[in-house]
């Protein structure tokens, strides 16, 4: 959530900024400080009566004191169409408040000032690379991950699909023995090495929480939500986490932390889970796009004048797990018009895929400065002066299965074998898959 007192102060540079991201709508920030000013006259309102009805009970004591009644009956009165009048302020100040919160949790974080303004991912900046594509024998192409995993029998796209429908999957045998040495591989790398510390969330959460993390109200229709019954209303019900960000990020929500408790720095293993717009369409094979993905998730609560630095930090933690592997990729700096709902900064990292001929998305590191905090009521108390919002930080440490994807295509052999990487071998329990189930 944004600042209001920056935008009742500098509601131009905020509209300026907000239109980098394609969302400087004019009418909407009127309205915002429309009703921000409505609430803020009708709390002076009720201030100045409250005082008033204060004056006014001090008099009647002293009206008692002296025997006239009849006056001190008068003010009496008085004072309870003062009270009539003070409820009626107190819910036109709730009203005006919830108004203008409904606008504000509508609003996306303002991009930090070294974001390059732009519209789509075609703009987006390119920071670095590491490591070179992996180059097919001579004679030879890649095999794309579909053609593998059949072949070696990973993973089973017609029965996962005959399951739970398009966009989920049936790892099988050594599919799912890979899947999960990956997932133990990547907690123990950031736990052990990175210094986080891991925890294993809930994979159910409260709109609370998707609020505080600002999925909700903007991707509210792409959550799966929890019913009971025939119930289809979302009150008081929960919802099946799109990454281990709802559950994690919001562990502090409504506390006020000591200043030397931080920064914090969790990890967390959880399945993904997306209903995305974006996805119709999606067949009974490939591993691009899914509804049902595995992440170890990777969240910072830092002060706010370590959040850049953290941020970096966090890029490299996800870069030391493709590194590690032997996976070419790269980072990308993304602009303006590409970057999360809940974002001031985002790095990309893109891993090579070769049987797919292109980079694959497997990491998404962001600043989102006090943003979140805000919507969780998470703050903390420095050493001197009053409370303040932290900043939060999240990353995909990393994203399965996209990174399943990469690595078989990557490590693929003209045999049809697949050799595991070294670091994930003592997880796995071989060096290779190969032909023939084991």
């Amino acid at each position: 959530m944004l600042d209001i007192k920056l935008i009742r102060e500098q509601p131009d540079a905020v509209r300026q900024r907000l239109a980098t991201r394609g969302a400087g709508d004019e009418n909407l920030l009127t309205e915002l400080l429309r009703f921000d000013e409505e609430r803020r006259r009708l709390v002076a309102e009720v201030e100045n009566l409250k005082a008033e009805r204060n004056r006014v009970s001090k008099e009647i004591g002293a009206l008692i004191g002296k025997g006239q009644t009849a006056e001190a009956e008068a003010r009496k009165a008085q004072t309870r169409e003062m009270g009539d009048r003070i409820g009626a302020l107190d819910r036109a100040v709730e009203g005006a408040a919830a108004a203008r919160d409904r606008i504000l949790l509508r609003l996306p974080n303002l991009p930090q000032a070294s974001v390059p303004v732009g519209r789509s991912a075609a703009d987006n900046a390119i920071v670095r690379t590491w490591g070179t594509p992996a180059q097919a024998p001579a004679g030879q192409v890649h095999r794309a991950h579909v053609e593998l995993c059949e072949s070696l029998r990973l993973v089973d796209f017609a029965r996962g699909a005959k399951l739970a429908g398009s966009g989920f999957l049936l790892y099988t045998d050594r599919g799912a023995r890979l899947e999960r040495a990956l997932i133990q591989y990547l907690l123990d790398l950031h736990t052990r090495q990175h210094g986080y510390t891991e925890v294993s969330p809930p994979y159910l959460v409260s709109a609370d929480c998707m609020v505080g993390v600002g999925q909700f109200p903007k991707f509210e229709d792409q959550a799966y939500a929890v019913r009971e019954g025939l119930d289809r209303s979302t009150d008081g019900k929960l919802f099946l986490v799109p990454t281990a960000e709802a559950p994690v990020a919001n562990i502090h929500r409504e506390e006020i932390l000591r200043e030397e408790e931080l920064p914090i720095r969790y990890c967390a293993y959880s399945p993904c889970f997306r209903a995305e717009a974006g996805a119709a369409g999606l067949t009974t094979r490939g591993m691009i796009r899914v509804h049902q993905f595995d992440k170890v998730e990777l969240i910072k609560v830092v002060p706010p004048d370590q959040s850049e630095t953290e941020l970096e930090s966090m890029v490299a933690d996800a870069e030391r797990v493709l590194q590690s592997l032997g996976l070419h990729y790269r980072v990308v700096l993304l602009c303006t018009g590409d970057m999360g709902f809940a974002s001031a900064k985002t790095y990309d990292i893109e891993v090579w895929a070769p049987g797919q001929g292109s980079y694959l998305e497997v990491s998404s590191c962001s600043n989102c400065e006090d943003f979140q905090s805000r919507r969780m009521n998470l703050r903390f108390k420095p050493a001197a002066g009053s409370n303040r919002f932290p900043h939060l930080l999240n990353g995909s440490g990393t994203a399965l299965a996209r990174l399943f994807v990469a690595l078989i295509e990557t490590h693929q052999q003209p045999d049809g074998s697949v050799l595991i990487p070294e670091p994930i071998q003592p997880y796995f329990g071989a060096e290779r898959i190969g032909a023939e189930p084991a």
